[in-house]
């Protein structure tokens, strides 16, 4: 919803002034020159990046269109989880591979379906878990490890929405590159003999690729790509949680300390309170059959 309500502000504000002034959007639509501008955006993308850094930024850009916020239910969620892994991680190694081994198939972690719906996310917790479970690494070298793979994952993430501002910051240079082939034709018309109407009319035409070239940079691509680091940064923040929570708890601290721990990194804006945390904590344990 917000990202259709910029959309409409941009478009409302940019083309209704235009409209105010006196203009005609007739004049501004040229579909020659927005194919020119865009099929050279996409063709760079394409160009400079890898195919899973493409469908990366696929899954990325569906999430800025289709934006859901994450609230209090999938904070609760996730400690929720971690902290029946911790407690099941008591019981050994075979305990706990009943469920990290196949995490769609556990009951445990179908009760928490709103993490089984983040695949990265889902993917450092089995994949980690498995690891402490097995007994054979320190806190502090799990905490050098999960480091090393936290900022490998996050420069990986991050990839799409630096290439897309690339691509946004080149939109103006494509724009002059359309508005050049506009005015090669329109000195073309002169030696055809064509009125001065009608060369005022292919100069004009050219003159618009400048703008739209000038509207997707600062309009579309780089706000788009600036949702997508936010989105990065949400994503990044609940895997930290996650790393502080296995660190912590494999220092011999209790699990309702170690969950704690993890909830401190959580983004402030979506980051419960202890008292939430300790309130769900609670309930699951008050839960029959839990």
């Amino acid at each position: 919803m917000q990202f259709f309500l910029g959309v409409f502000i941009v478009f409302l504000c940019v083309f209704g002034g235009f409209l105010l002034a006196g203009g005609d959007l007739g004049v501004v639509w040229e579909p020659v020159e927005l194919l020119i501008i865009a099929g050279a955006g996409a063709g760079a993308i394409v160009i400079g990046n890898p195919r899973h850094v493409l469908a990366e930024m696929g899954v990325q850009l569906r999430k800025v269109v289709a934006r859901r916020k994450r609230g209090d239910e999938f904070q609760r969620q996730l400690m929720l989880l971690m902290y029946e892994l911790l407690q099941t991680a008591k019981n050994g190694l075979k305990a706990l591979d009943a469920h990290v081994e196949q995490p769609h198939e556990s009951p445990l972690f179908q009760r928490y379906p709103m993490v089984l719906e983040e695949p990265k996310l889902l993917h450092f917790i089995v994949d980690n878990f498995r690891v402490m479970a097995m007994g054979k690494i320190s806190a502090h070298e799990l905490e050098g490890v999960l480091e090393q793979e936290l900022e490998a994952i996050h420069e990986e993430l991050s990839q799409p929405a630096k290439s897309l501002h690339k691509v946004g910051e080149a939109m103006p240079g494509f724009g002059i590159l359309a508005a050049v082939l506009g005015i090669v034709m329109a000195m073309n018309s002169v030696s055809a003999g064509a009125g001065a109407g009608e060369i005022a009319a292919k100069v004009a035409a050219a003159m618009v690729g400048t703008f739209i070239g000038i509207f997707l940079c600062y309009a579309v691509l780089d706000p788009i790509s600036n949702m997508m680091k936010q989105l990065v940064k949400e994503e990044m923040s609940n895997m930290e949680a996650v790393k502080v929570v296995l660190v912590t708890h494999l220092s011999g601290k209790p699990e309702l300390v170690s969950i704690d721990a993890g909830r401190r990194l959580i983004q402030l804006n979506i980051k419960p309170s202890f008292a939430q945390l300790e309130s769900w904590v609670n309930q699951l344990e008050e839960s029959p059959g839990v």
